[in-house]
């Protein structure tokens, strides 16, 4: 799938207009800003209901993560709203939220 995936193309988006879509894990949404399927990039913000996790994985090709909102935790701490992460290509984590968050999240654009 293919969303504003052109980076030469400019855009503008009202990212409180763009629809909540759930995803694989309970509990936690995301509204795509760009996605590019095919290379396995996306940014997206994502929404966290209290005490929703996402399973264990492996960053194949990175990810750098803004809370936005509220708490972000994972194994190697718990991040209050301004925390910025970057989680470098082949690193694991399993994210939840113990009390419920929203993140901006760029995934998949780091080399490794």
């Amino acid at each position: 799938m293919r969303i504003r995936a052109d980076l030469n193309e400019p855009i503008v988006l009202q990212t409180n207009d763009l629809p909540w879509e759930p995803s694989p894990a309970p509990g936690i949404e995301r509204r795509y800003l760009s996605r590019d399927e095919a290379q396995g990039v996306a940014t997206s913000i994502v929404r966290y209901a209290p005490g929703a996790s996402f399973p264990a994985h492996t960053q194949a090709r990175g990810e750098e993560i803004l809370v936005l909102a509220g708490t972000f935790a994972d194994e190697n701490g718990t991040y209050p709203a301004g925390t910025y992460l970057r989680n470098p290509p082949g690193s694991r984590h399993h994210p939840y939220s113990p009390d419920g968050c929203v993140i901006f999240v760029k995934l998949g654009h780091l080399k490794e």
